[in-house]
């Protein structure tokens, strides 16, 4: 069956009054579990993301325990080895794999939690008269927009950032390490602020574009409350 073959209107499904509950029960569960599970896909991007930036600190531990170098040449940048800062710029580079993984990780937390204040806020306008008898309102919010996907201020916003500041971090001292430039504070300072724009950009447009992607088909045409 196309899309274009269904009915417009309900009145014709095969479908009783008394199962409509149970369908908008399995509805709601369905879209709860994909609430759960990009919460949990944040939480493990971020561990893996700790994982690989702690990787290098373990690598020197371990290359200094082993006596492959001596400890006192990872006090001064001159005499730290070139392949150790390249470890550093290398799991800068890995980290941007899972940043980006937890932007998407974000998106469809903030967008299912969307839909779910979207789903609750259907029930409050059906039965608007029954609560105004009853003098009592839902504590729901009532934006058909919120939560938004680009919240930078808020928590998983705040991680995506200082993931991209420590991702930029690394990236820039080893690189400088590498080139054996002077590790000048204020060069330093430049280059990870322009790297952390770029992390920046690319979380602003992923947000962005995320609420902007296709709307699914509408054979029925329901109003769409989501922006």
């Amino acid at each position: 069956m196309s899309a274009e073959s269904l009915p417009e209107r309900l009145d014709n499904l095969p479908v009783e009054a008394k199962e409509f509950l149970q369908l908008v029960a399995v509805d709601f569960n369905g879209t709860y579990h994909v609430y759960l599970a990009s919460k949990d896909e944040r939480i493990k991007m971020t561990r893996l993301s700790m994982s690989l930036l702690a990787a290098p600190f373990a690598a020197a531990v371990a290359l200094a325990s082993a006596k492959v170098i001596s400890p006192s040449a990872l006090i001064t940048w001159e005499q730290a080895p070139a392949y150790l800062f390249a470890m550093i710029a290398a799991f800068g580079l890995l980290s941007f794999l899972p940043f980006l993984r937890l932007i998407e990780a974000v998106n469809a937390h903030m967008r299912t939690a969307r839909a779910l204040n979207n789903f609750r806020l259907l029930y409050v306008v059906q039965l608007k008269d029954h609560f105004s008898a009853l003098g009592w309102s839902p504590n729901l919010p009532v934006d058909p927009r919120y939560p938004e996907t680009y919240a930078p201020l808020a928590w998983p916003g705040v991680n995506v950032m200082m993931l991209a500041l420590v991702n930029s971090s690394y990236i820039a001292i080893g690189t400088l390490g590498l080139l054996r430039s002077d590790p000048n504070p204020a060069v330093l300072i430049v280059i990870i602020g322009l790297l952390a724009l770029v992390h920046y950009f690319v979380y602003y447009v992923r947000s962005n574009v995320s609420r902007k992607r296709r709307l699914p088909q509408n054979p029925f045409h329901f109003p769409n409350v989501e922006t």
